[in-house]
């Protein structure tokens, strides 16, 4: 017998022989078993690590952490982990799960919040909030370390009954986004398990190997302690220290910018330029001042009161793993510094009062900031465009077809220039009088928090409206005055910095935002102005509040459709002013009703003419091509897979392995319509060369074409099949994968070949069988790490891991 044979026999009998005592029992009465349940302390002290380290007993952050991210991690983290219940981090693990949803359709009243780190500060606090462990919090002994571990017994599940290693998950599994979630406690395991006796965890997916299991039981066995973290470094301590003076300086003025600073950057992931890749922290208010730990003061929404006479901004180090759906990276460094006070320090206006936290102040930043120069807030938010709309989509507001229905599968955006029309002076008075003037009509359904009733989106879509009409006739008295709008008056990035453009992706039900101008042409795009970007970041950002009812969510709704207009009638005023409802009119294909009264009036100056002189037809490719020139050096590289007009268009970065490859993904962009219809909506592809580790990574991201996105439900009732287009992106594009897709290079054209023709569902399935990875295949973990780890290499600090809750079964 080899010695691997020996290892692999002795895990299973220590893992079988660790679970028969559960097996055996029928309905166990844990409490008479094992004594009561409460909290343990699971942190190890001093002596008790060095204890630990001479027995040689697993280690937290060296052995279960890794099995976690790499396996378990995948579903469970952010508000979307089933059960609540979040393995990224040992507060997630200790707290465990709920049979509270966060995501809920149905919910006529709010909730409570239950936000890791922040509405609880320790394990009792959770289970004050009915939380339930997944660990054993009983007699400390190995029997009852698995025993009344509900972790031990969903992975011993999985083993005793495995999927299937081929073809689609059978019809009991319901993987769909708004799954009934089953979530049970110790106690209800029998139960669980007799009605849903394949349903091991991980859900849906392979097991996980014997060497991963024999350590996880081993640690339950053990106690399931946790190691500590290792301490911040010095030069990150420094940098802390450096960052939280600056935010908690004393002058009215000071005060009023970081209270801005903090409200647009308290959900992103900050990171000191130059430090470690793993090291991200949160921009808090805290009880406690800088030099002591942390109390973050727990408020729902950033602009709430904060309940104390004197807070302090600090820097929480992140402890979570990060994963690629939740995060996106603001960098500080004396570079921003230097940034900020130039923007809101050498600007030449006075703070005298500090703005209330009442909610019609307070959710309105037109009236909170009125103080602080519009432009110095409009750059700030220009700066790093990217990170704020990031914000829009990675976000809890971004969950669900319903909430993403409201934006077009793939548009670009570019963004008006600071200081107004041809950077005029008088011109920028004119708008900075006209967005005072109008300070109430921006209000935002924020501002009623919980008391906004279930027709309260009226009011507030009645505002929106207001307000385009108003505009449209502020924007026709600037064209008579100034002249049309041109090109002058899109923000250049000031000739270097790339947030000047933007594409956004939809993905059916989730989301992603690039630099650049990314594929071909789209149908829309949108140009935004100061008030749209702020209005679209305190509505979806600042202002949504996950845990609220159906009212607080359908008013977001709502509104964001009025946003959506407001962008895309700025692009239609740079459009000639006879091409403009026909334009519009493919946007909107099949209004009727009450609907019909907002969406087809013409608030996009219509009769008044465009600036921009046009030497075709092709007015919405020569608009964007003449972006580009304008853009110059802050342009991102032309997209020569999707948008390639010439015989030769070649990467120049790329060596000449994927400039071969790009080739054939070159053809495959090209198909359309119909023959698109075997792809998800976003998918990963590995091209296995003869070189293994050059093996090339490109995103397939299909491009739905919707008859109109004015409604919230019913996709498929406006679809446009024969429209659609696919975009195909050299790495990687996206959070949650659809699919993974393993192909030979060789491979290649008979696999572009096979997308075309896979029109039945024999077709479909073969096609899937051959050169998918479907969640049956036991290989599917290595894919998943293996992707895991390229995208680190290829995004660095931006990359996370990537989720599967999206998975599909194909």
């Amino acid at each position: 017998m080899t010695t691997k044979t020996y290892f692999i026999l002795l895990l299973l009998t220590v893992i079988t022989s660790c679970t028969t005592v559960y097996q055996t029992v029928e309905s166990p009465d844990y409490s008479a078993l094992y004594g009561p349940s409460q909290p343990m302390q699971r942190i190890l002290t001093a002596k008790e690590l060095e204890k630990s380290l001479a027995n040689n007993a697993i280690s937290y952050h060296n052995d279960i952490k890794p099995i976690l991210e790499s396996r378990c991690v995948a579903c469970h983290a952010c508000y979307d982990a089933p059960c609540q219940l979040k393995l990224g981090s040992t507060a997630g693990i200790d707290r465990g799960a709920t049979k509270q949803l966060v995501y809920d359709g149905g919910r006529l009243s709010a909730v409570n919040p239950t936000r890791l780190f922040i509405d609880a500060v320790n394990t009792q606090g959770w289970r004050d909030k009915e939380f339930y462990p997944v660990l054993n919090e009983r007699k400390n002994s190995t029997q009852a370390a698995l025993n009344n571990s509900l972790l031990a017994k969903l992975i011993q599940l999985k083993r005793d009954s495995p999927l299937p290693e081929t073809g689609k998950l059978p019809n009991s599994f319901d993987i769909s986004l708004d799954r009934k979630q089953e979530c049970p406690t110790v106690n209800e395991f029998d139960k669980y398990k007799q009605n849903h006796p394949d349903w091991g965890m991980p859900y849906a997916m392979p097991g996980l190997s014997l060497k991963q299991e024999y350590t996880i039981m081993t640690w339950l066995q053990e106690g399931a302690k946790f190691d500590s973290r290792p301490s911040l470094s010095s030069v990150a301590l420094q940098s802390i220290a450096q960052w939280e003076q600056f935010f908690n300086r004393s002058l009215l003025k000071q005060q009023l910018v970081s209270r801005y600073i903090y409200e647009h950057l308290f959900i992103g992931h900050i990171h000191f330029k130059g430090h470690p890749n793993e090291e991200f922290y949160r921009l808090v208010r805290s009880t406690t001042p800088p030099g002591q730990p942390v109390n973050e003061i727990a408020t729902l929404l950033p602009y709430d009161d904060p309940g104390e006479t004197k807070f302090y901004y600090r820097l929480r180090p992140v402890e979570e793993t990060i994963v690629e759906k939740t995060h996106f990276v603001y960098e500080l460094s004396q570079d921003k510094m230097q940034r900020y006070d130039e923007l809101f320090f050498q600007a030449d206006y006075s703070v005298t009062k500090l703005p209330s936290y009442q909610a019609e102040i307070a959710a309105n930043p037109f009236l909170a900031f009125a103080d602080i120069p519009k432009n110095s807030r409009y750059q700030f938010l220009l700066d790093d465009a990217q990170y704020f709309v990031s914000g829009f989509i990675k976000g809890p507001v971004c969950r669900g077809q319903m909430a993403l229905g409201v934006i077009r599968d793939r548009f670009w955006i570019a963004f008006f220039n600071p200081g107004g029309k041809n950077s005029l002076p008088e011109m920028d008075k004119d708008l900075q009088k006209f967005v005072a003037d109008h300070y109430s009509i921006l209000s935002l359904p924020g501002t009623a928090g919980n008391e906004l009733g279930l027709f309260g989106f009226k009011k507030y879509n009645d505002l929106a409206e207001e307000y385009l009409k108003i505009k449209d006739t502020f924007a026709n008295q600037l064209i008579v005055q100034y002249g049309g709008f041109q090109m002058d008056d899109i923000w250049d990035g000031n000739g270097v910095n790339q947030n000047a453009s933007l594409t956004i992706f939809r993905h059916f039900d989730s989301a992603t935002v690039v630099k650049g101008l990314v594929g071909d042409t789209p149908l829309t795009g949108w140009i935004v102005d100061y008030p749209l970007f702020e209005r679209i970041y305190y509505l979806l950002v600042a202002g949504f509040d996950v845990y609220s009812s159906i009212n607080h969510q359908l008013a977001s709704r709502q509104y964001m459709d009025f946003l959506r207009i407001d962008g895309e009638n700025n692009f239609l005023r740079f459009m000639p002013t006879d091409q403009r409802n026909k334009i519009h009119d493919s946007w909107y294909k099949g209004i009727t009703g009450r609907i019909a009264s907002y969406i087809n009036t013409p608030y996009y100056s219509a009769g008044y003419e465009t600036g921009i002189n046009y030497q075709t037809t092709h007015y919405k490719k020569e608009f964007f091509n003449q972006l580009r020139k304008r853009l110059g050096k802050a342009a991102v590289n032309k997209d020569i897979i999707n948008e390639c007009e010439q015989e030769a268009c070649i990467r120049k970065e790329a060596s000449p392995l994927q400039q071969s490859v790009d080739v054939s993904m070159r053809e495959l962009a090209q198909i359309k319509g119909h023959d698109l219809g075997v792809l998800p909506e976003m998918s990963l592809v590995r091209i296995r060369t003869k070189q293994g580790q050059a093996d090339q990574v490109y995103t397939l991201l299909l491009n739905k074409t919707l008859l109109n996105v004015a409604f919230m439900t019913g996709d498929n009732l406006r679809r446009e099949r024969a429209l659609d287009t696919l975009t195909v992106i050299p790495g990687f594009l996206g959070s949650y994968p659809n699919f993974f897709f393993n192909v030979q290079q060789e491979q290649l054209p008979e696999f572009i070949a096979a997308i075309k023709n896979a029109n039945s569902s024999a077709d479909k399935d073969a096609f899937y069988s051959k050169y998918g990875v479907r969640r049956t295949n036991p290989e599917i973990w290595q894919y998943v790490d293996w992707f895991n780890a390229q995208h680190k290499k290829y995004r660095g600090v931006r990359a996370g891991l990537f989720d599967l809750n999206r998975y599909h079964n194909l």
